[in-house]
Parts: C-alpha cells; sequence; structure tokens
C-alpha cells in the first residue's frame, strides 16, 4: 500500500473510532436520559400540566 493510502486508512479509521466514542462517553454519562426515552406518555399542547 501507497503511503497515501496508509494516511487516508489512519484517518478514516481514527475519525470512526473518535465519533463512536465521543457518542458512548455521551450516551453514558447523561444523566436520566432513559426517563425520557422510554416514556409513552403524550403530551399535547390541549392538555394541562400537572
Amino acid at each position: 500500500m501507497t503511503l497515501a493510502g496508509w494516511i487516508t486508512m489512519i484517518i478514516s479509521i481514527g475519525g470512526v473510532l473518535t465519533a463512536a466514542v465521543l457518542a458512548y462517553y455521551k450516551v453514558l454519562t447523561t444523566p436520566k436520559e432513559i426517563d425520557k426515552l422510554a416514556s409513552i406518555e403524550l403530551q399535547t399542547p390541549d392538555m394541562e400540566e400537572k
């Protein structure tokens, strides 16, 4: 493989790994987001807030 191929491969793999690590970090460190994801309660503008 040429030098340009190695550089392209390292940059692309590094970019994908960085994006995956940042995504996992954000998902695992954001508190109480599970409650929002699992919620099935519907809120419409005409409903009163409790």
